[in-house]
């Protein structure tokens, strides 16, 4: 049976811990932040959290259910971070590219939570305000509400999942992400014409390219896709307008 989380205004009355600190759900999110950071998800766990807030474990248990909605918190923190003090400009494309950029950096700085959150739901407040965000640019940019969800869809979920690419890549050791990225000299450049005609004339761009984030590239092209659609109808109906009206057919 799930744990019952301890109202806000209870919360507040509890004493200090040990060493004088006020727990709070903000201050045991930003330690779980930097217990990831420091020691991957295999540190992550209320005992060691208890350690680093210098608190029973079980006292947690005030604040979450348990581990599983504490991830779901880290998520939705990052969410928040990312969107802080981030307004509308009223241009869809701007404000759209600005979200996504801004989502994908936040996971990026936390490639540790990344791999954690990036495939949850959190339903919290500050994915909610994301979402609310992402569907109110499109509406007003004028797509009908399927194409809406359409492109939400896509959007979020290319934005994610780019975030977990990237943070997988990040997560890796030092000696192994050196590997991976010399690959494109030492094996991908050496290939011949012979045998890899389009390998060997792409070589030294790939070279180059393959060891950055492909996550700006690809947004842009969403939403170059998302322009198109949105555009097709208004362009349909103007052609309608300009063309001539049928001829009667002759009795």
């Amino acid at each position: 049976m799930p744990k019952t989380v301890v109202p806000e205004e209870k919360r507040r009355r509890r004493r200090p811990t040990r060493s004088g600190t006020v727990l709070s759900e903000r201050l045991i999110v930003e330690t779980a932040l930097r217990l990831l950071r420091e020691h991957g998800s295999a540190g992550l766990t209320a005992r060691r959290l208890g350690l680093a807030l210098d608190c029973d474990p079980s006292t947690l248990y005030r604040y979450f259910r348990g581990m599983d909605d504490l991830t779901l918190a880290i998520g939705d923190a990052l969410v928040g971070q990312a969107l802080a003090g981030w307004s509308p400009t009223g241009e869809w494309r701007t404000d759209l590219r600005t979200i996504g950029l801004r989502i994908h950096a936040q996971y990026v700085a936390h490639p540790q939570a990344a791999l954690l959150t990036t495939n949850r739901v959190t339903g919290r407040a500050h994915e909610l305000a994301a979402d609310e965000a992402v569907l109110d640019v499109l509406r007003t940019a004028g797509f009908s509400l399927p194409e809406t969800v359409r492109v939400y869809h896509a959007f979020i979920d290319q934005t994610l999942a780019f975030a977990a690419l990237d943070a997988a890549s990040l997560t890796l050791p030092k000696d192994s992400q050196r590997a991976d990225e010399d690959k494109w000299h030492s094996t991908y450049a050496l290939l011949p014409h012979t045998t890899h005609p389009r390998i060997a004339e792409a070589s030294r761009l790939l070279a180059k390219r393959m060891v950055t984030s492909a996550y700006p590239t690809a947004l842009e092209m969403l939403l170059d896709s998302a322009e198109r659609r949105l555009e097709a109808p208004l362009q349909g109906r103007g052609e309608l307008r300009d063309q001539p009206p049928p001829r009667a057919l002759a009795p």
